[in-house]
């Protein structure tokens, strides 16, 4: 299942780098609570409870009081399906571009980051990555049915319950992009 962002109001609220790192973090890994996910991702427990307020504001994450021990203790979680957005729904909109420029950001961080750590990390996770850049010629028909073929792809492993099969499994961030350009 896919979540269409269409609301300027929605893409606001997860296109603030914490927040994303929140979305994520709920996806990999499960509910949890605002003091588990501010260790989590080393940031304070009041900051990560004002954004998760916000997130749960836009829909993007709920509560999960099933799960409290008691009154006080607050569960959240990411409701089932991927966010999928396009900054073709935004078009004059720059919470859009905004939005483009934080994923992009994102996107260039974590590589950065793992190109910084490729000379210390297991020989096992330096085989396996990949990058890869190519040029095609395409109509606008058939760069979505790459799109869609792509984002299926990464739904199958994303969306996966794990295999129990004793293998340790650790996070790894996928993406794509595709449009038209000038060598």
């Amino acid at each position: 299942m896919v979540h269409e962002i269409r609301d300027s109001r929605v893409l606001t609220a997860m296109s603030h780098p914490l927040r994303r790192r929140l979305l994520d973090v709920l996806r990999l890994d499960g509910p949890a609570t605002a003091s588990g996910l501010a260790a989590a991702l080393g940031s304070a427990v009041g900051n990560v409870s004002h954004h998760l307020k916000v997130l749960a504001g836009a829909g993007l994450v709920e509560e999960a009081p099933e799960l409290a021990r008691d009154r006080r203790e607050r569960w959240w979680r990411r409701p089932d399906g991927a966010l999928s957005w396009s900054t073709s729904d935004f078009v004059g909109d720059p919470v859009g571009d905004a939005a483009e420029a934080v994923a992009l950001d994102r996107q260039a961080s974590l590589s950065r980051s793992w190109l910084s750590a490729l000379e210390t990390a297991p020989a096992e996770w330096r085989d396996s990555w990949f990058t890869n850049e190519t040029w095609a010629r395409l109509s606008p028909a058939e760069l979505a049915s790459l799109s869609s073929r792509i984002l299926a792809l990464f739904a199958e492993y994303a969306d996966r319950e794990p295999p129990d099969d004793g293998i340790e499994r650790q996070p790894v961030f996928l993406f794509a992009r595709g449009f038209r350009a000038e060598p």
